[in-house]
């Protein structure tokens, strides 16, 4: 910063002596260098390839446009490195996740903001049974859910339904589809940025915020309404 480089040291949780100036630079920017420290890390301190490899993917798809490096220089290890980068964010993510299914659309893609949320959403069918549907706040993985995805799941039911009435698809006395008709078969990605995420559940990955219910809904009534 302003042509010089700075450097700190923490060690578990506080400074070790003051911030420094080490060189000059004609850049910008932050380089983390960190240990992991076996008082804090008690089941293991050795990184696993997969895992990384797998959560900086996740990364890469939910920042559309950033690219991520993953290198091992670890001298007992196979020297694997990658880069992940993804121009299509969460779209691309869904076609990843239905790579060897039988799609039957390419990916339908939303996003919008209100009340300083922003929201991303993605889906695709594919020939399966099963359903696909996870949910991110701040890229934080919601394996809990949430109010982002009972949002989502709201509009997809109600959207879907009022097409099939207004279009005559369903007969007057035919009863509306239920959330899991609609969702047979679907991959989908919920992700939306928070100021201010409020988490619950016994692992902390469940969204309570309420206004995330009805941006969420909202933004994606309105793009697959269009759709």
């Amino acid at each position: 910063r302003d042509g010089k480089v700075h450097y700190l040291r923490f060690e578990r949780g506080e400074t070790i002596g003051e911030i420094e100036v080490i060189g000059e630079t004609d850049k910008t920017g932050t380089v983390i260098n960190f240990k992991p420290d076996p008082e804090i890390f008690t089941e293991t301190t050795v990184f696993d390839y997969a895992i990384l490899k797998n959560r900086l993917r996740e990364l890469a798809f939910l920042n559309r446009g950033l690219t991520i490096t993953l290198e091992d220089k670890r001298e007992d290890t196979k020297k694997e490195e990658e880069a992940f980068y993804y121009e299509g964010g969460i779209k691309s993510y869904v076609a990843f996740m239905n790579r060897t299914r039988e799609v039957l659309h390419e990916p339908i893609y939303a996003e919008g903001e209100a009340n300083d949320i922003s929201v991303e959403i993605a889906l695709q069918y594919n020939d399966g049974y099963n359903t696909n549907l996870f949910s991110f706040a701040n890229n934080i993985n919601t394996h809990e859910g949430g109010t982002h995805e009972a949002g989502f799941r709201t509009a997809l039911t109600r959207v879907i339904n009022d097409y099939a009435r207004k279009s005559n698809i369903f007969k007057e006395d035919d009863e509306n589809l239920t959330g899991d008709d609609v969702r047979e078969g679907m991959t989908a990605i919920v992700s939306i940025k928070h100021t201010d995420p409020q988490f619950e559940g016994q692992t902390k990955t469940k969204l309570g915020n309420n206004d995330a219910r009805s941006v969420t809904d909202s933004v994606f009534s309105e793009a697959f309404s269009k759709f």
